[in-house]
């Protein structure tokens, strides 16, 4: 099969066009035939040497795709070929076909095209793991979401509107700001514009935010704290702007505040298949209905794979960059 390989770190300049051995479906999962794969910036970071895939995961970047099932392994029920699958990777995506645990993969509902699809599984299980099984954020509650124009910022905002909750997002400009209000954010906040935690005061009545996902990292580790309400509960899913902080403990002690940390690439295909499971009872109906649909920004031949990395890295897009693999 043809594939995106990548010999070694560094730019763009390494993703190359090239073939690599065809998966099979063993035991427990599904071969799809690849139409599509959502990029991410996990994958600028691999591409980088700095984000291994985990033991046994392909080295092939891609950590989510849309297609067809080519082919059914034992064990598996309630599939088969010739549908249409769109599924979370923890690698593999950027290639012609992807073996997946069939528990990691979901059948794409008529109202969603085949883009939109690779474009829905990381971002949509990561926003609904953080933010509704790890931080059981409650309608009415507020969420505050850094980078709201990414592809899990958006979905964040789709998800929280259907569930009743509040969601004010950061983002590097007012076009962009604008662009989540549209969508449905509630509050959209311009971190060039000054700090943040002010803004998030405002738009709750001083309250402070219930709950917190961020994927910066260290440089907002202090100004997130300030920014939480009491009892609120701050979720780390990425290290964008470092990896280490020093903070005043006192402060969560005080306001009795709760940091937990979590990745999603990395966790057991029974815990991947646990949320999957989870997401689909909670918002299948919206998922079916049309209401979930990741704004796609633009759709990249494989070929120019390393565009399409360069337009990520420039951090212009608003919503997911996706990859013409068909």
């Amino acid at each position: 099969m043809k594939a995106v390989i990548c010999e070694k770190p560094g730019d763009e300049s390494v993703l190359k066009i090239g073939a690599a051995a065809d998966p099979q479906a063993g035991p427990g999962q599904l071969l799809i035939r690849v139409k599509y794969a959502g990029l991410n910036r996990a994958d600028l970071m691999q591409r980088q040497g700095f984000y291994p895939p985990p033991p046994g995961a392909p080295e092939i970047m891609g950590l989510e795709c849309a297609g067809e099932v080519a082919a059914v392994g034992a064990g598996v029920s309630g599939w088969r070929v010739g549908e249409r699958a769109m599924a979370l990777l923890a690698g593999g995506g950027y290639a012609e076909l992807a073996a997946v645990d069939s528990g990691s993969a979901m059948k794409i509902p008529a109202a969603m095209s085949d883009e939109e699809g690779a474009a829905f599984p990381e971002v949509f299980l990561t926003a609904f793991l953080n933010i509704f099984m790890l931080a059981e954020a409650k309608p009415g509650e507020a969420v505050l979401v850094h980078g709201g124009g990414s592809g899990v910022g958006t979905a964040s905002i789709l998800l929280c509107r259907e569930a009743g909750v509040r969601s004010i997002v950061t983002a590097g400009s007012d076009a962009k700001c604008a662009q989540c209000l549209k969508l449905g954010a509630d509050a959209a906040i311009n971190y060039n514009a000054g700090p943040f935690p002010a803004a998030v005061r405002t738009a709750t009545n001083g309250r402070g935010a219930d709950v917190i996902l961020d994927s910066i990292g260290a440089a907002y580790l202090g100004p997130n704290l300030e920014a939480l309400a009491p009892g609120g509960r701050l979720v780390l899913i990425g290290l964008m702007k470092g990896a280490r902080a020093e903070i005043d403990l006192n402060v969560v002690l005080r306001r009795h505040l709760k940091l937990m940390g979590s990745t999603l690439r990395s966790r057991p295909a029974q815990e991947k298949a646990q949320i999957v499971a989870a997401l689909l009872e909670r918002f299948g109906a919206a998922l079916e209905a049309g209401r979930l649909r990741p704004p796609i920004y633009k759709t990249v031949p494989m070929a120019n794979v390393a565009d399409a990395h360069r337009m990520m890295a420039a951090s212009e897009h608003f919503g997911k960059i996706v990859l013409r693999i068909a």
